[in-house]
């Protein structure tokens, strides 16, 4: 395995920013480079040490989905993806920060809506579920366990924050406020079938995909098209299929692991308050870490 990548430095194209985990650089003025680093958040803080391998596994099982999912598959919506070489907009010298982790994209107008669907009761759902019966304003049947699959997927849209704040849950009638009433019924229509379609794909493979959360952005047309990841344990909850019992916390593949041991560690005897510095990872579980990730893939793409 090549060293871990935790921030990418590319001369050769202008940066445009730097999220959780994608560096992204301008391509001229209709094309965006998106560089897959190591780097790995929790509770939108982002930890210090990377997790080697998961750029690259992330850009794998993204462009697994988007072939699955997109125009070369089922076709369910536009993609982001132009089908260039990413290093092929690099220096050679540069092209190893590159290879096997990045996208080279269209450059789109993104929609500030996190297209979120839940299929099971799970983390913070299950919470409110216990106090209200029902999940951001969504309402839910009686007699659900933490863990259960909802009668049919839900559509729970959160409004984007910026770098280092939470996302805020709002309702489907904020996000026609925010884009519009055409855009946000594009929106919900597209994550609805994307989900829908990938649980199943996922689920002959012995993957449960509990929640995931879609990002869309408006090209020159004014089309909506999925961008970004899409279906990793970045942005959705896997749990394997032969471990799931209604009632209990399925082992996932996802960062629930990390999540687990950040609500556990004591600094100072006191628990981490979930603001910068995060604490120091151990060995153990960046290694964890990694291998939860890595079984997501062998399972997925074999």
């Amino acid at each position: 395995m090549t060293s871990a990548l935790h921030t990418s430095a590319l001369n050769s194209l202008p940066l445009l920013a730097r999220g959780k985990v994608r560096d992204n650089y301008a391509v001229g003025d209709d094309r965006i480079l998106m560089v897959a680093s190591d780097r790995i958040s929790a509770f939108d803080v982002i930890m210090g040490e990377p997790i080697p391998g998961k750029g690259a596994l992330l850009t794998q099982l993204s462009l697994f989905w988007f072939d699955k999912l997109g125009p070369n598959g089922l076709n369910i919506c536009p993609i982001h993806l132009t089908g260039e070489v990413p290093e092929s907009v690099v220096s050679e010298l540069e092209a190893p920060q590159v290879r096997d982790r990045s996208m080279l994209v269209q450059r789109l107008k993104p929609i500030p809506v996190e297209a979120v669907v839940r299929g099971y009761l799970a983390g913070s759902g299950w919470k409110e579920y216990q106090d209200s019966r029902s999940v951001c304003g969504v309402p839910l049947p009686e007699g659900l366990q933490n863990a259960s699959k909802l009668p049919e997927p839900i559509y729970t849209p959160a409004a984007k924050a910026e770098m280092g704040e939470h996302d805020e849950n709002i309702t489907y009638e904020q996000t026609v406020a925010m884009v519009g009433a055409d855009v946000a019924a594009q929106i919900r229509e597209y994550a609805l079938k994307l989900y829908r379609a990938a649980a199943e794909i996922a689920l002959a493979k012995g993957i449960i995909i509990a929640d995931t959360k879609f990002e869309f952005g408006l090209d020159r047309e004014g089309r909506v098209v999925l961008m970004d990841e899409v279906l990793t344990p970045d942005s959705s909850r896997y749990w394997p299929l032969e471990s799931y019992v209604v009632g209990e916390n399925p082992p996932s593949y996802d960062k629930q692991f990390l999540r687990d041991w950040l609500e556990a560690v004591r600094i100072n005897g006191k628990p981490w308050d979930k603001s910068p510095p995060a604490p120091r990872l151990p060995k153990e579980v960046i290694d964890k870490t990694a291998a939860k990730y890595q079984e997501a893939l062998t399972r997925l793409v074999g």
